[in-house]
């Protein structure tokens, strides 16, 4: 049994994805922003703990993961765009001080939920909304490549909240297929449970192949572009 910290608990993945990870046998600790919400993720089976990420230091991230001891941490935390400057502040400088921080803490596990296309290379034009938030992900996705963690990424297409197939593709070309909330959060409880994912990228879209099969694909790199 491992003690899996989520930040962005209270997000829709990291609600999906808590319960598996419980029943799975794992501790479950929810980091979220808002006490109110508290109630909706115990519900999951995991623990609440309320801390702004935005907030926390490099050496506060340590300190935290150290108390809890923490053998794993998945990042699900994000703005996705519509306010820059939270954007900038939450999904790449408080993402790469919680991987940081890891490093501190000798949390060696760092499971970053990205996205399908996130690289350097993803053409957003610096005055479109989403471009802090692809450039966001491009920044704090390349640090944790060069980390020390045990990291795996998780790149999903387009999401859905259609019902879990428990199938997805690994490809770079969604070509209009989305990927249901549901399968990202089989997916991430799949890592958990397999090193063989380890210093991988999983770009994917819902699909025709069992998750576990899908992990083992001997094609995947390191990138999701």
């Amino acid at each position: 049994m491992a003690h899996i910290g989520i930040i962005g608990g209270h997000g829709k993945i990291a609600m999906l994805t808590a319960p598996l990870l419980v029943k799975a046998g794992h501790q479950v600790t929810s980091i979220i922003r808002n006490p109110d919400q508290t109630s909706d993720v115990e519900s999951t089976g995991a623990q609440a703990l309320v801390k702004d990420v935005m907030d926390l230091s490099t050496e506060q991230m340590g300190e935290l993961f150290r108390d809890h001891n923490f053998d794993a941490v998945i990042w699900s935390a994000g703005v996705g765009g519509g306010d820059p400057e939270r954007t900038w502040k939450v999904d790449r400088d408080a993402a790469i001080r919680s991987m940081d921080g890891a490093e501190k803490a000798g949390v060696q596990r760092y499971i970053m939920v990205s996205y399908l296309g996130a690289s350097f290379d993803h053409g957003v034009p610096e005055d479109d909304d989403f471009y802090s938030y692809a450039q966001s992900k491009a920044e704090a996705d390349q640090h944790l490549r060069e980390s020390s963690l045990d990291w795996t990424l998780v790149g999903p297409t387009a999401l859905s909240l259609d019902e879990p197939t428990g199938a997805i593709s690994i490809t770079t070309d969604p070509q209009g297929v989305k990927a249901s909330r549901a399968n990202v959060a089989r997916v991430l409880a799949a890592v958990v449970e397999d090193d063989g994912t380890i210093r991988k990228a999983f770009p994917f879209t819902d699909g025709d192949t069992p998750i576990s099969e899908a992990l083992r694909d001997d094609s995947v790199t390191d990138q999701l572009a």
